[in-house]
């Protein structure tokens, strides 16, 4: 079997196809990933969402195995709660104690939430080639109060061509105050042709 790494994240066509994948890295994740990559993104998201003036209770969109949790509630952050549509990446979250809640959920179809429930959402890499794309917005918007603060990564390579910029122009009214932070998505610690990969994070409210 091969073992799961960026490339293959990038590949993936179907909702089926990401839980395998991330079924299969669940337990590998934060080592062969993230901590090997430098993989910046997770503090990154956190500290855009709490320098935004953010507050729980916040949901961590595509939250995987809990770094955005950890980084928020180091920020102080309280009331997170987690969806991911992998089960083994949440049992992994739920290890790292930060999570109020933590569900599956699935962004191209209809999360189990009430409207109007979070103040705040974040997400770091779900909004990428191979994922989510930004027709999920509006279920986010439905899950958000009036005034909830969004702090969420987008691949920067893809913000054009999938269709991401066209869809915040679309929004109008509905949301207020875009601001676009380019990052990098990875420290010098990842030498290889994903090293110079760059995200842009949106921050803006419901209106």
């Amino acid at each position: 079997m091969k073992t799961p790494d960026l490339d293959g994240a990038y590949a993936l066509k179907t909702p089926e196809d990401s839980r395998k994948l991330y079924g299969d890295w669940a337990e590998t994740y934060d080592e062969t990933f993230a901590k090997a990559s430098g993989y910046q993104m997770p503090e990154a998201v956190a500290e855009a969402f709490a320098r935004a003036g953010g507050a729980g209770p916040v949901l961590d969109v595509g939250a995987g195995t809990g770094l955005v949790g950890v980084a928020l509630q180091n920020l102080g952050v309280a009331l997170i709660d987690g969806t991911d549509i992998s089960a083994a990446m949440l049992a992994e979250a739920a290890l790292k104690d930060c999570y109020e809640n933590l569900f599956e959920g699935d962004l191209t179809a209809v999360l189990d939430v009430e409207d109007e429930s979070y103040s705040g959402l974040v997400s770091a890499g779900t909004f990428t080639h191979g994922h989510v794309g930004p027709e999920a917005f509006d279920e986010l918007l439905r899950v958000a109060r009036p005034g909830a603060t969004f702090a969420l990564s987008i691949n920067a390579e893809h913000f054009e061509a999938r269709g991401f910029a066209a869809k915040f122009d679309a929004l109008g009214g509905q949301i207020k105050g875009l601001n676009l932070h380019e990052t990098v998505i990875y420290s010098e610690a990842r030498q290889d042709a994903h090293a110079d990969d760059k995200a842009l994070i949106a921050v803006f409210q419901k209106a």
